[in-house]
């Protein structure tokens, strides 16, 4: 039982990381490198522009691609690119219902959409304020960060205490 949750982690893990990759790739943002892991480096192998990595602790992912280039980008692409990964594990997600496969897409859609410092949809939400203010505003930004991360932690804190009832 364990292992089903481990290998539906990691197949959502790459899903997730994936549709980032072909976000920017439809969208001609480059990518440099996809890793799955984080820690020291195992293994790497280079195909085409991007370095795809193996890192000694396996939990997590990423895809680094060149944000300056993103930010040039219309609005609509940056969210696209940014959110792909939380599109892709929502549609995988719908396939095979009540599965360990579908729990771990739900979950990790659900944690990247949050506000949280660094998940896609702070990501999301840094972009949308600069392109409302039309700079960059540190205080909003940083309002934005704290107020979103108290909010999360409470909806999350929530439904914790709602389930232990």
């Amino acid at each position: 039982m364990l292992v089903t949750y481990i290998v539906s982690f990691v197949l959502a893990l790459l899903i997730h990381e994936t549709c980032h990759c072909l976000a920017a790739y439809a969208c001609r943002v480059p990518t440099s490198e996809f890793g799955f892991g984080w820690g020291p480096k195992l293994l790497g192998m280079r195909v085409r522009n991007v370095e795809y990595i193996i890192r000694a602790l396996p939990v997590g992912a990423y895809v680094r691609f060149d944000l300056a280039q993103l930010q040039t980008r219309p609005l609509q692409q940056q969210i696209l690119v940014l959110m792909a990964g939380i599109i892709g594990n929502l549609i995988a997600a719908s396939l095979p219902l009540g599965s360990a496969f579908t729990l771990m897409n739900y979950l990790l859609a659900a944690t990247n959409i949050l506000p949280l410092y660094q998940q896609d949809g702070w990501k999301c939400g840094m972009i949308m304020l600069r392109a409302i203010l039309g700079r960059k505003s540190a205080i909003v930004e940083w309002t934005f960060t704290i107020a979103g991360s108290v909010l999360s932690f409470a909806v999350i804190g929530a439904q914790v205490l709602r389930r232990f009832q």
